[in-house]
Formats: C-alpha cells, structure tokens, sequence
C-alpha cells in the first residue's frame, strides 16, 4: 500500500511538473531557435602578445606589404588586435557558396532546456523559402524517455494480439478426429504417417469418394477459423488502440530520445539543395508542435528568419556572343530517286502500274516544294534512269535512255500545269482587289535526260547486303562479276542456282530514275560569299553555364578554351585546367578574381592575396563580392582584408 501511495505521489508532482512547464511556455511564447553555427571558436585576450594572423604580399609597385588583422585606436592609428567581444551576437545571415549546382545551408536547431520534459515529444520542422515557394524540410524530433516507453508499451500490446492470430492453417484442424478417421478408412494411407512420400488424390480417396479436401473441410474447426479470422480483420484497428503515436522513419533529419534535459539541446542540421538561375538567397525558419501521448500540447511559434545569400560561379558568365564565318555557295543541289515499274521492253510512263502511283507522287511532292522554295530558284533537272542486267547491254543502253526522257516529258507536262496554276491563282487576286499585280509567272524548268544501261554497282551493293545468300554463292558471284563484257557476266549468271533470286528480288531495285534538282540561291551574283553567324554551339555552352548545368557547360565550351571555360572548369573543381586557361589570357580584374579564388583552393595564401586585393584595385566591387566567396571570405577574416588602411 505504502508502494502504491509512493508511486502515486511520483507521477503527480511529474504531472505538476509537466502542467508549470507547459504554463510557463504559454505565458512566456518560448519557441526553438534557429542560429548560424559559430564559424570560428572565441579567443582570450592576451595584451602582452596578441596573436596576428599576418601575410607578406607585394603591392603593385612591387613593395613588400605586411597584411595583419587591425582596427584603429582612438589616435586614428592602425593596430594589430585579436580582440573578440565577450558579448554574443547572433547573426541572421550568412553567405554560402554555389558550388558544382549545389548549395550547402547549415544552420543550429536549438532546444531550450525549458521545453524539454520526459513525457513529451518535439516535433520540430524547418521551412525553406525559395523565391515564392515555402519547402518542408526533414523534422527534427526530440523524444523525451517516458514518451518512447509509452510509445514501445504500446506495441508490445500490439504484438501480443498480433500473436493470437493463427498463421498456421493445419492449427485450424482437428487433427486427432482427422487422424481418427483416415485410420479407420483410409489404412493404406495411414500407413505413410511416418513416410514423407506422396500420397495422391486418387490413393487418399476412400470407398465412400471422400477425397483429401473434404476430409480436411469436415474436420476444421470453424469457430477457430471465424475468430481468427475476426483478430485479422481488426488488425489495423487494434493498432490505433493500442500505438497512440506511432515510430516515424520517414521525413526524419533526426529522431533522439532525450535522457537528460539539465541543458539547451543543439542539433546542427545540414541541407543541400539543388541551385537555380537568378537564386540570390533563400530563407529558413523553424515551428513545431509538442505532443504529450497522442494529444498537441503546444504549438511552437514560428521564429525569426534566417537568411543565406547565395554566391554562385555562373555569375562570372561572359555573355559576349562569339560569331564565325561561314561560307554561303549560290548553287545548290538535291537528289532524290524513285522506282517506277515500265512493261517489258516498253519506256511510257503508267501511273497506274504497281507501286507507280505512290512514287509519282513523292517527285511531284519534290518539284512543288522546290518550286514554291523562298531561298532558292529552280535551275535545272538531271533525270536519269537505269536498267537492270537482264537483257543484251546495248537493247538496256537505248532503254533507259527512252525511260529517261519519257519520264522528263511526264513531270514537265506537271511543272507546266503547276506554272499555269500559280498564274491563276495571280490573275483571281487582280480581279478581286482592283489592283495591278505584275505576272510571276515561273520560268520553265529545263529537263536534262541521262542514260545509264545496267546498274551493276547498285547490284554489287545488294548481293553484299543480301542475307539469303550464302558466303560460297557471293564469293561465286564476285568471280563472275571479275569479267568485263557486261553481257557475258549476265549470260554466266543465268547459268547459276542462286539466279532466280537475282532477278526476282534483287533486280527490280535496279530500275530506277534518279532526278538532281540544281538550284541558286534568290538575289545573289557571286558565287560564293562570307557572312558572319553567331556560333550557336556557343551560345548552347553559355545556356548551359547559366542554367548551372556545368558538366554540360564543360562538354560544350572546352575546346574554345576561353574565360567563359575557365567559369567552368572552376565551377566543377577541375581548378588545373581552369588556372591554365587564366594563366594565358590577358590580367583583368575578373581574370585575377579566379586566380584569388584557385589559389586559395591550392592553400598558396600569398598569391591569392595578391590575386585578390589586385582585382579589388581594378574593381572596387569585388570588396564586397569576396565576402560570398568562401574561398576569398576566409582570407578576408584571417588577414583583416578590406579594412580601412
């Protein structure tokens, strides 16, 4: 009894506890906080022998300059100091560096000590503020001992109704009557009891037909299986019941279960976010709510902002386009090719004759975009045609020659037509406005007909192709193609096995008329002329180095070797290939603030410095950008870099 009262007596001064707690967080509005972590731990003051951090560096007159940390006194002088104010103040931003398309943001989550208690739990969530965007960022939970007792109590509760469920069927059978049963009328069965060989549906079988299924059917409990059945169909029931806050995994920055709460609890968080065109700075702030068992206690108040400027490479970027010469020809010329079927021995044109039609049609679609060209006029028309092999070579030779201007004489019959048409369509546009509109009547096209007898290249190139032929039968025709009378060659090949494919699969791609189209460019007399054009492989790199996208930016602009390459490589730490580049170009002030920046990274102090109050010289703009850089900010603290001197 004694044990009870004690036990009681515990749990209500923690209760009371808790409530005071709680009242005074109300009262007060106390909330976590966000803070930029210290970057460098305080000193002590030491008057007799201040520590400096000093640096020999040239001036541009070639002088030794000695560079240390200092201040003035009140005589107006310079002197060294170390000093560091026993005063904390807590700075709300802070600049970071893009670097390789990233940005690392780090900033301290504090818990006072006021907030902690054993039974409670702090789920505490950053937010970051992008342009007009707001971010959930990963919680932050801070559990004190007495919540995750609770909260593991509670699934021990639910795996011990977990284990009541039966998961192994044969649990569900009676398993004496069934043995009874099998037993008495199934003894050649009940003889493999100890056996583990197969026992088949129609061995099982009985003289009454009861089979193995039913058997087990007839001897299952069936109040066992609805009950079991009812503890499955409640599982997610009984979990609510029982596991009022469940363990979370997902979303988490950090999941700490609190022992000791005698001190402000601080958790560095660290976050890397993917950089963006034009993002000057982002913001973070921290809520949260407190939970005690399932119930919200406590909203926390949102607290104040912090910022992180953002410093990014790309902002080097030279936007100077660069141009090249390219070479404009005032001739032009296309080809293009079609297989027309002709009867045997015969060179009209039939549109209607097997795949005729759809190639007729895919010239004429040539010649009218070629004529309505707004860039070029067209010259003149080389039509050619071509026999296959079968046949003496010279009944082949006036063949094609026949096919050829047959099929000149049918496609300008169309251009003609086309012409008539467009000076229609003119002459409606003169009636309907009133006005008179000068012909453009285009002038007729000249058509120029070529022979060529037999297509033995083009058949050449079919039988190497060719996968019905074998190796031995390709290399028998080369041998026969060897010999130079075209009419013995295809009097040989007759003779062979594989010559039934030859000429009905392979020769009739032989047919063809091929037509080049010679163009000249609108408006030009010259032959050739130079214009400049902006290199737009160029232009693409620039894209690439502003959108952040560097590896591309590198691919792109490497072999121009230029600034806008250097920016690059510098970007994705290939500070080599960077510094070879800037070693090369003229000093400016841009080109000597990537030095600052690449000798930094190199740990050579000296020749950044210089590098560095150089470029400040040449731009005075560059003191203030060397505070975003980490690179050149460290130099800045370390040596007092931009004081008044």
């Amino acid at each position: 009894m004694a044990a009870i009262l004690s036990l009681c007596a515990v749990l209500t001064v923690t209760g009371c506890s808790s409530s005071r707690k709680l009242s005074a967080l109300k009262s007060k509005g106390t909330t976590a906080s966000l803070s930029l972590p210290r970057e460098n731990p305080p000193r002590s003051i030491n008057a007799s022998m201040p520590k400096r951090d000093t640096l020999m560096v040239k001036d541009p007159d070639g002088k030794d300059v000695l560079i240390m940390k200092a201040m003035r006194n009140e005589n107006g002088e310079m002197i060294a100091t170390d000093v560091i104010s026993a005063a904390v103040v807590t700075a709300r931003f802070r600049n970071v560096a893009e670097r390789s398309g990233k940005v690392d943001i780090c900033f301290d989550v504090t818990v006072p000590r006021s907030m902690q208690d054993s039974r409670w739990q702090l789920r505490l969530r950053p937010n970051l503020h992008i342009f007009d965007e707001t971010l959930p960022l990963d919680q932050v939970v801070v559990t004190g001992k007495d919540f995750r007792k609770t909260q593991l109590r509670g699934y021990q509760q639910y795996q011990r109704f977990l284990d009541k469920i039966i998961t192994d069927t044969t649990l569900l059978v009676d398993r004496h009557q069934l043995e009874v049963f099998i037993q008495r009328n199934l003894p050649e069965v009940y003889r493999f009891k100890r056996d583990s060989s197969y026992v088949s549906d129609e061995q099982f079988a009985s003289v009454f037909g009861v089979t193995e299924n039913m058997a087990v059917k007839h001897y299952t409990l069936g109040y066992l299986v609805r009950s079991n059945a009812r503890r499955i169909a409640r599982k997610e029931k009984m979990f609510k019941k029982y596991v009022k806050t469940p363990l979370d995994s997902e979303g988490l920055k950090l999941d700490t279960v609190l022992t000791n709460a005698d001190n402000d609890l601080v958790y560095r968080y660290v976050q890397t976010i993917t950089a963006r065109p034009k993002l000057k700075k982002v913001g973070v702030d921290l809520g949260g709510v407190i939970f005690e068992q399932d119930k919200k206690i406590y909203d926390i108040p949102r607290g104040e902002m912090l910022t992180f400027y953002i410093s990014s490479l790309s902002s080097f970027l030279d936007n100077s386009e660069k141009y090249m010469t390219q070479i404009v020809e005032r001739r032009a010329a296309e080809s293009s090719s079609c297989l027309l079927d002709f009867d045997k021995g015969k060179w009209d044109v039939n549109p209607s004759m097997g795949r005729n039609s759809r190639e007729i049609s895919k010239i004429k679609g040539n010649l009218s975009s070629l004529m309505a060209n707004e860039k070029f006029d067209l010259d003149s028309i080389v039509v050619t045609a071509t026999c296959s092999p079968e046949g003496g070579f010279a009944l082949n030779d006036r063949l094609s020659r026949m096919r050829g201007e047959s099929v000149s004489r049918y496609f300008d019959s169309f251009m003609r037509q086309w012409r008539d048409s467009i000076s229609r369509q003119e002459a409606m546009t003169v009636n309907l406005t009133g006005e008179s509109i000068p012909a453009n009547r285009p002038e007729r096209i000249r058509f120029t007909s070529k022979a060529k007898a037999q297509n033995w290249e083009g058949l050449d190139a079919l039988v190497e192709a060719d996968t019905i032929l074998t190796q031995a039968q390709k290399e028998n025709y080369r041998q026969i193609r060897s010999q130079k009378d075209p009419d013995a060659r295809e009097n040989l090949l007759s003779g062979t096995p594989y010559y039934r494919h030859l000429r009905d699969d392979l020769y009739p791609h032989l047919r063809t008329v091929s037509f080049d189209f010679h163009l000249h460019r609108k408006g030009m007399v010259k032959d050739t002329i130079h214009t400049t054009v902006v290199d737009t492989t160029y232009k693409r790199g620039l894209e690439a180095l502003r959108e952040m996208d560097y590896e591309k930016a590198v691919e792109i602009l490497r072999p121009y070797a230029d600034f806008n390459t250097a920016v690059a490589y510098c970007a994705t730490s290939r500070d080599a290939s960077a510094m070879d580049i800037l070693s090369r170009m003229k000093p400016d002030d841009r080109v000597d603030y990537l030095m600052a920046i690449l000798y930094s990274r190199k740990g050579d102090e000296k020749s950044a410095v210089e590098h560095y109050m150089k470029a400040c010289r040449e731009n005075p703009s560059y003191v203030n950008r060397g505070n975003l850089d980490p690179e050149i900010s460290s130099l800045i603290r370390k040596y007092g870099l931009n004081e008044d001197n």
